[in-house]
């Protein structure tokens, strides 16, 4: 069961990136009411365009004006994104928010670092929250990501993973998931580990891919060191360090797992990444 949005309206920030954008057009393709929130003033069908940036306190009010829900998806790259967003949760609760679904990640366990901080917050603001932890993109594979490049330039995915097996999820479902977390008549009030339907290497993903596009990928191993200087070059220390520990991580077997929840949130199984590639680079 679902809730009506008469009268209030759903704030969804980033709404142009890969899940802020798939939620507000689910929200809107729904029937409710959506503020797409973004630094860019790139339009979303059915929904009222708001300026904001999380580093310009100024477009913060503005863009809370006449909303009971919010989807919040942090500062991307910041290694410290509680210091610029817990100070708007409070102006969110204080402005009327009732509702906040976070986009975290599996990696980040509440009070862990970067993200998890205000996922420990969340519960002390609102009335009703959910925490959303998806496993690592599909769609890291497509469009400008890092691996989608070196696929298309290098036909090879490098990562320092080893023979560590992640369940994939594709954006799409983190979406339903955010629009059900958003809208149904109760919130989960809990955090909520998104995983696709299969756990794969990154062997297996090259190999999926060369599969479905007819052109040869490999998966070409890194150590920690190795990813951590190569990050490096593009992004701060920290960020790239915390990254390169991730894909340590992974080696280590912390995103082994599957869970239900896309099945149980939306009552559909996730997709493959197998049809997520056919859908999305044939």
């Amino acid at each position: 069961m679902t809730t009506t949005t008469t009268g209030s309206a759903t704030l969804v920030i980033g709404a142009t990136g890969t899940t802020g954008s798939r939620t507000a057009a689910q929200l809107t393709a729904a029937g409710h009411r959506v503020k797409a929130a973004s630094r860019r003033a790139t339009p979303v069908p059915g929904a009222e365009p708001v300026p904001f940036d999380w580093y310009d306190p100024a477009t913060h009010a503005a863009a809370l004006g006449g909303v009971d829900r919010v989807y919040l998806i942090p500062p991307l790259g910041d290694p410290d994104p509680a210091a610029i967003m817990l100070p708007f949760l409070h102006q969110a609760g204080t402005a009327g928010v009732r509702r906040a679904v976070l986009l975290s990640s599996s990696a980040i366990p509440e009070g862990g670092p970067a993200v998890g901080t205000v996922h420990q917050a969340l519960p002390d603001v609102f009335e009703q929250w959910a925490v959303l932890r998806p496993s690592w993109f599909m769609q890291n594979f497509t469009g400008a990501h890092a691996h989608a490049v070196s696929i298309r330039e290098e036909g090879v995915i490098r990562t320092a993973t080893g023979s560590g097996r992640v369940g994939f999820v594709d954006a799409e479902d983190i979406a339903a998931v955010a629009v059900r977390a958003l809208t149904d008549e109760q919130a989960p009030d809990t955090d909520l580990v998104l995983t696709g339907p299969q756990a794969l290497s990154y062997d297996d993903v090259a190999a999926i891919v060369t599969e479905v596009t007819g052109r040869t990928v490999v998966h070409g191993r890194l150590s920690y060191e190795q990813m951590r200087d190569r990050l490096g070059v593009l992004l701060p220390d920290e960020f790239a360090a915390m990254l390169a520990g991730m894909d340590r991580a992974i080696a280590e077997g912390a995103e082994d797992r599957l869970t239900d929840t896309v099945q149980r949130l939306t009552g559909r199984p996730p997709g493959t990444f197998r049809a997520f590639l056919e859908r999305e680079m044939r």
